[in-house]
């Protein structure tokens, strides 16, 4: 066991006013299994790339061990994965591959596969494996959960749990929870490390943050009491003042106000300064506290009433690609009120689902029609792509060839309005004014949902390809929910959004209750709101 020691740490990105670190010192040990938590855009992937040297910084960091970097980048997707997996750890011997391989619920197979025949979480998995079977590597590992279903999730969290030496970042409460045994959490004004896993350190953060609210009312309290005694002592020794007249310039023994008179009011002037000394001490004291605390403010929805119980109905609905069918005979029926989480394996058509409900609905969420660029890429709601006769749904991506091949019905109620939130939202560019404007969104209040997700007001003038992955998603949350909509359609609405900003979406979603049909993949998320389970496959 060694330690790795971050002192004074400083760094700024070029061009950039506000420093992301400054002067942070802090110390971890390499057999941790460490989570790494924070608001999106505090620095989190920042700091990991300071760990791998990519940045110029002050200040020092000193490690005894090497830092491997997840995800690991693959220039050859040909390549199979025994040769890839040599690459990585060349010392590896094929039996301790196999091994490893193993223990994440790969098949001795998968060897000869090529990479890019795998799917995203089985990408996922080889990485890690790779990365440790390499020899004193710490891993700083990034968020590998968001291309993760919810038993590949089991799976790679029982597997980090068996290993030390690493720093997860991840979002996921439950994932976080299952593999980790001490937490690094980036605050609003410092870093602290917690012995405990995340739920032990949000226990500890609550805890302490009733503490600093409690102590911060009861000395704003005794400030005003004490304020109220300074002005009194004052305007006793005022009129003290004022009574006196042809006074000795040594002996106040004239006009009545003799020694003890004089006495009295020294005694009142020494007071009111010791006062004003505790008083002092009081705002010192208070201006210690609530530094890290995290205003987490209440988010609104303002769901549409629909004129029927019915929004929409599915019935034996098959979706292929090519000779693979990925779904078969899939029946829903969705009524109002409803919260469905739609579950299953990668691939098992969860999000073709989602997108053939809303490319056969018309209605924008703010009453209009229009064709938008994609499915993937329009942000929100979708319309003017309708069902044709042959079952396809019908885009405008190049020249009109986005389909989803499927057979059975799809009926939506007259006039259903839906909001939409894709699951990719790296296609943002551009200013957020010319994204209210685009998409036809009230610009003070969609300004105002971010600024309670964490978004300072600085961040209202930076160009949307600078925002981190959290905050992208969060621009797409923002503007569903600044929409009056029947049914909101979310496919993984919460990929790379920070634990805190997902308890608030619970919390709206739990006051609010509004339609939902959902995917997600964050198992604590899926257990408070969902009012039903679907799974696929």
């Amino acid at each position: 066991m060694s330690q790795i020691n971050v002192i004074d740490l400083t760094f700024a990105y070029d061009g950039s006013y506000k420093d992301v670190f400054t002067h942070t010192s802090f110390s971890i040990d390499t057999d941790w299994k460490l989570g790494f938590c924070g608001r999106n855009g505090r620095g989190k992937t920042t700091f990991l790339h300071l760990l791998m040297g990519k940045y110029e910084y002050r200040g020092s960091i000193t490690a005894s061990v090497e830092f491997e970097y997840f995800p690991y980048e693959v220039t050859e997707m040909e390549s199979d994965i025994q040769s890839l997996l040599m690459e990585i750890a060349p010392e590896a011997p094929l039996w301790q591959i196999q091994k490893e391989l193993s223990l994440l619920d790969l098949h001795d197979g998968i060897l000869y596969q090529p990479f890019y025949t795998l799917s995203n979480g089985e990408r996922t998995k080889v990485l890690l494996a790779g990365l440790f079977l390499r020899e004193n590597a710490f891993l700083l590992i990034d968020e590998p959960t968001n291309h993760l279903d919810l038993q590949a999730r089991k799976t790679v969290a029982s597997y980090l749990n068996k290993k030390k030496g690493f720093i997860l970042v991840s979002h996921d409460r439950w994932f976080l929870d299952a593999c980790t045994d001490h937490t690094l959490s980036i605050n609003k004004n410092n870093i602290e490390v917690v012995a405990g896993n995340f739920s032990v350190w949000l226990e500890q953060k609550s805890r302490q943050d009733a503490f600093e609210l409690a102590q911060n009312e009861k000395l704003a309290k005794e400030i005003g009491r004490l304020e109220d005694a300074v002005k009194r002592t004052h305007a006793w020794s005022d009129r003290a003042e004022k009574s006196k007249k042809g006074l000795h310039p040594k002996k106040e023994v004239k006009m009545g106000w003799g020694p003890t008179q004089g006495a009295k009011a020294k005694k009142m002037m020494a007071r009111s300064k010791a006062i004003l000394g505790r008083q002092e001490v009081s705002i010192e004291e208070k201006s210690k506290l609530l530094k890290n605390i995290e205003v987490a403010e209440d988010l609104k929805i303002i769901p549409l009433r629909y004129h029927t119980s019915t929004l929409l109905t599915l019935e034996k609905v098959s979706v292929h690609y090519g000779d693979r069918m990925v779904l078969r005979d899939f029946h829903l029926n969705l009524q109002e009120g409803e919260r469905i989480a739609l579950q299953g394996d990668n691939g098992s058509g969860k999000s073709s689902i989602l997108k053939l409900i809303c490319g056969a609905c018309p209605m924008l969420a703010g009453g209009e029609r229009r064709t938008p660029k994609s499915l993937d890429n329009y942000s929100h709601t979708l319309a003017g792509i309708k069902a044709s006769s042959a079952g396809c749904i019908h885009g405008v991506t190049s020249g009109d060839n986005y389909k989803i091949p499927h057979t059975g019905q799809i009926h939506l109620g007259s006039q259903l309005v839906i909001s939409y939130v894709p699951q990719d939202a790296s296609f943002l560019s551009g200013s957020l004014s010319e994204y209210t404007k685009e998409q036809g969104l009230d610009e003070s209040l969609f300004k105002a949902i971010l600024r309670k997700l964490d978004f300072s007001r600085e961040q209202f003038d930076v160009s949307m390809e600078d925002f981190s992955a959290g905050q992208k998603k969060k621009v797409l949350l923002a503007g569903s929910l600044c929409q009056k909509a029947h049914l909101y359609v979310w496919d993984e609405p919460l990929n790379y959004i920070d634990v805190l900003s997902r308890i608030q979406i619970e919390e709206l979603i739990k006051r609010y209750q509004p339609t939902l049909l959902f995917v997600e993949h964050d198992r604590r998320f899926v257990e408070h709101v969902a009012t039903k389970v679907i799974e696929l496959g």
